[in-house]
């Protein structure tokens, strides 16, 4: 049996890595974008990687089987995350308007590169990355047990999810101004998916939804796809 003493350690290492992951969030975009500014496509293939290295690395130090966090409720949050990918979709169709864009193979490589990884990058960092971490950290406590418990834990995953969202955003310069409510009302659409199933697939899909469309119907967006 699990003492309470290991319990709190545990969540002592989960909320650690959350204030770490938050720190991240921005020195990644301030330092490399803000600062460094590479080259669009170069950023958003390094901070792929250390997206994907910091979810990897929390798993691997807390326990977490990444497996069987892709397996939970894994017909829902495909679902889900369609569902709201679509929803991304329309969003970005109302707020922006359409753009010149590439075409041929440049257009598709955009769609892979700034949709598809980018956009799951940000599905994992800014959604599914707090969501499981909060509720990893508070699972084994009383206060799962309790009537309304678990309404809490997601309430307050989901505002972990919110101050990451912002956190990312005040890396880049020009989102350090009252453009940044866009950015974090959106996230209280696109977390649900994993906020719901607990599934750290969901909210990347409706993260990809929006990105795909921002790149085919608004290339040249100053609000999606930063840097700008």
């Amino acid at each position: 049996m699990t003492s309470t003493t290991a319990r709190r350690a545990t969540a002592g290492r989960h909320w650690a890595w959350l204030a770490g992951g938050a720190v991240l969030s921005f020195l990644v975009p301030f330092v490399l974008a803000d600062r460094l500014e590479l080259q669009r496509d170069v950023y958003y293939g390094v901070y792929a990687a250390i997206v994907a290295g910091l979810f990897a690395a929390w798993a691997r130090d807390t326990g977490q089987s990444v497996p069987e966090m892709c397996a939970r409720r894994r017909r829902a949050a495909l679902a889900l995350g369609l569902v709201f990918a679509g929803a991304g979709v329309a969003i970005v169709l109302a707020a922006e308007d359409a753009t010149s864009r590439p075409g041929g193979l440049e257009l598709v490589g955009a769609i892979v590169w700034r949709g598809l990884v980018y956009g799951a990058a940000d599905g994992l960092l800014l959604s599914a990355f707090p969501i499981l971490v909060v509720f990893a950290a508070l699972g084994g406590g009383r206060l799962r047990t309790r009537a309304g418990g678990t309404a809490i834990v997601g309430a307050i995953a989901l505002a972990a999810s919110l101050a990451v969202t912002a956190t990312y955003h005040l890396g880049y310069g020009d989102f350090r101004s009252d453009k940044l409510r866009k950015p974090v009302a959106g996230d209280l659409v696109w977390s649900i998916p994993t906020l719901v199933t607990l599934n750290p697939v969901g909210a990347p899909i409706a993260h990809v939804g929006v990105h795909v469309a921002a790149v085919v119907h608004s290339y040249d967006t100053d609000l999606f796809l930063p840097p700008h």
